[in-house]
């Protein structure tokens, strides 16, 4: 199984977290199941999220699709998200 680890800063906690709900419908659709959602105590809108990837190819051609990027800019996601693949070990 592979993993996605998604960190990045947001506007307002309040008003991307409304909207990250709203998408789950296609994350589940390419493939990525949330396992973890972080906020960082020291900076409260930087949040981090964790996926689990049943079918990575799904799950790439979403993180890069225009769709994801307007619904994260909408969302209030600043700045580009540090993505990162990981492995179970």
């Amino acid at each position: 199984m592979k993993y996605i680890l998604i960190i990045h800063e947001v506007e307002d906690y309040g008003k991307w977290k409304p909207a990250y709900d709203a998408h789950k419908t296609k994350r589940e659709q390419a493939s990525l199941k949330e396992l973890y959602i972080w906020r960082n105590q020291d900076k409260p809108n930087e949040i981090s999220v964790l996926f689990e990837a049943a079918d990575l190819d799904k799950a790439n051609q979403f993180r890069q699709s225009d769709e994801l990027k307007q619904a994260m800019k909408a969302a209030g996601v600043q700045g580009t998200p540090k993505i990162k693949l990981l492995d179970k070990l």
